[in-house]
């Protein structure tokens, strides 16, 4: 077994694909992790944007997050509505372009791919944030971390949604059941108290009147910041022909599972953290501890559950990652197929992945938690406004899908209703989130989202215009055929020299051997020329080859050479030139370095410079 299968696994037949599909056990943490583990920051996101307000804020989370929970509510039964028309996969990108025309769509895409780029991010770095709350010693190594994680979780990722899923089961289990634990005893200490645990700080102090004025932008904020808690929730719905056979049917269990479980450890999380009176920390303190933490240490103490706790949020939440690495190459290889993205984004590798766009969301990945140094508030910001575009695009398409449905109107008013009061829920949201945000981060979203926009439509005007000159539908031309000029660079005679003669040979009568001399040069080819070239070519009647030596007083040597080729190419209007290129093929990757660097260039040169008169041929020698 190579190195490599024993990582990612051994190739999958196109054949297995069947084998591949996952049940509802598999797909609640495939696509369900990053919604889950929300729970473990999303009412701390919220809070974050309250410790102006002190513990007055405490007031106003349960609202709040009451009014997070209606919004996700509306969104669950949207997306039962998505799921039951596109049973084949039903994502934003989809029911947009297919309802709503190219320009939605495509804003749909732009907006999706940045919300899965900034999960993964999110994911990960609110992991690493468990983790240093637990450990503060490690908050200087917050990155490293970070990246080593998400290497983890492509590997993970590589080797196939099915195997990926059960490798998630269990942490998903026992982040829920570590959670729901916690909540059930905190509550039961909170009503055993009669509704007054030990809080973990005192009675807050009077509020200021100044504070009072500013209390509806913070809860707007607030608000706002609190709606990171949904992203993911459209994941299900991208995702529907991941699962076995009734499609449909099992993605609806698996999306109302999740939707119900998030919805208790919300709302569990948020109550606890009011009766024990606990607040959020600046996430760029020194001694910061996540709101998770403190909640832990206040009903457990600092023992063995503690540690179990912080331990479970720690893997659960890089997996939650999971949820971006399944539906953005879903997604890159939809939009894809309408040639807006390469096409590369279409190749399953080797597990029946597309590969291609694990690898694009790593780099993108990588990138965002190194700009903004791994911590999750900084990235909050920019979070949740894509999911949100995309849930208000997603409804808004369904609703002229059902208006175009057989008896229209009529016959499927409800569905209208519900992904209609859906879409204008969500589209307020989005305004309120956008808003809220801009100045702190989300400005940055709004400005990628068009440029993503323009860089797809770009890429489909390149496909477009390929095609157009590449469409042939003309018999084969058999006019004016004629033998190459063949020109074949010669730095020595040797055996891989020959070997390009030998093969330029073949293909004309007309070849030009072209030495570039320099004065600090030892030896010259003129020295074997006569002897090892033309005498075999005199002894068997063929045409001479010539040779073409060129003083280079500087050394230089390729631009000597294109030179010479591109007027060759000039002074023989209608004749084809191949150029011979002689290549060293190493056993060892790194011995590329070694060899090939002047015929890298003069390839390179040749295809940018070049047209379509002038053909390059590699003549390789195994080494």
């Amino acid at each position: 077994m190579s190195l490599t299968d024993s990582i990612i696994g051994k190739p999958l037949a196109t054949s297995e694909e069947h084998s591949a599909r996952i049940g509802i056990a598999a797909g609640i943490p495939i696509f369900g992790l990053d919604a889950l583990t929300s729970a473990a920051y999303g009412p701390e996101a919220a809070m974050t944007l309250l410790i102006p307000l002190g513990l007055y804020g405490l007031h106003y989370i349960v609202p709040i997050v009451t009014a997070i929970l209606i919004l996700l509510g509306i969104v669950f039964f949207s997306y039962l509505q998505t799921i039951a028309a596109y049973p084949n996969g039903g994502g934003s990108y989809t029911v947009a372009n297919e309802n709503l025309g190219t320009g939605p769509a495509l804003l749909a895409a732009a907006a999706l791919m940045i919300d899965y780029i900034l999960t993964a991010a999110v994911g990960i770095s609110a992991g690493v944030t468990a983790l240093t709350s637990a450990v503060p010693s490690l908050q200087s190594d917050t990155v490293i971390i970070c990246l080593v994680l998400l290497a983890i979780l492509t590997v993970v990722n590589l080797r196939g949604v099915k195997e990926a899923g059960a490798a998630f089961i269990w942490p998903t289990l026992m982040f829920v059941g570590t959670l729901a634990i916690l909540i059930a005893v905190g509550v039961f200490h909170t009503l055993m108290s009669g509704g007054h645990p030990v809080p973990v700080a005192p009675p807050p102090p009077p509020l200021p009147a100044t504070i009072k004025y500013l209390g509806l932008w913070l809860l707007l904020k607030s608000f706002s910041n609190g709606c990171a808690a949904m992203t993911g929730v459209e994941a299900v719905s991208n995702g529907v022909n991941a699962f076995e056979e009734p499609r449909a049917k099992k993605a609806q269990i698996s999306l109302a599972i999740i939707i119900g479980i998030l919805a208790f450890l919300l709302f569990g999380t948020t109550y606890l953290a009011k009766a024990y009176g606990i607040t959020a920390m600046e996430p760029t303190s020194h001694h910061y501890q996540s709101m998770v933490s403190i909640l832990t240490t206040a009903v457990f103490g600092r023992g063995w559950f503690y540690y179990l706790t912080m331990a479970t949020i720690l893997v659960a939440l890089p997996m939650s990652a999971n949820t971006a690495f399944s539906g953005f190459p879903r997604l890159a290889r939809a939009i894809a197929d309408h040639e807006y993205l390469p096409h590369v984004f279409l190749l399953r590798g080797r597990r029946l992945l597309f590969s291609h766009g694990i690898y694009a969301l790593t780099g993108f990945t990588a990138v965002i938690l190194f700009l903004f140094d791994g911590v999750t508030d900084k990235l909050i910001p920019l979070y949740a406004i894509g999911a949100f575009i995309a849930f208000t695009l997603s409804q808004a398409g369904m609703v002229v899908h059902w208006s175009r449905a057989e008896g229209g109107y009529k016959k499927h008013w409800w569905h209208m209703f519900v992904n209609g009061f859906g879409a204008l829920a969500t589209g307020l949201t989005t305004l309120v989130v956008l808003v809220t945000k801009f100045m702190s981060g989300a400005w940055v979203t709004a400005i990628l989202i068009p440029l993503l926009i323009l860089t797809m439509l770009a890429v489909k005007r390149h496909y477009t215009r390929v095609k157009r000159e590449m469409s042939d539908m003309t018999p084969l031309n058999l006019v004016n055929l004629q033998e190459p000029i063949v020109v074949i660079p010669m730095a020595r005679w040797d055996r891989i020299t020959e070997k390009a003669m030998r093969f330029g040979l073949l293909l004309s009568k007309e070849i030009k051997v072209v030495h570039i001399h320099s004065d600090d040069e030892n030896g010259h080819l003129n020295e074997a020329w006569d002897e090892h070239v033309l005498q075999p070519i005199r002894a068997a009647g063929m045409q001479e080859p010539e040779l073409k030596v060129i003083s280079s007083n500087y050394r230089f040597v390729i631009h000597p050479l294109m030179d010479y080729i591109l007027e060759l190419e000039h002074e023989n209007p209608g004749r084809k030139i191949a150029v011979l290129l002689p290549e060293m093929v190493v056993r060892h990757w790194w011995e590329n370095a070694l060899h090939n660097q002047r015929v890298q260039l003069l390839k390179l040169l040749l295809l940018l410079k070049g047209n379509q008169r002038i053909v390059v041929v590699n003549i390789p020698w195994y080494l």
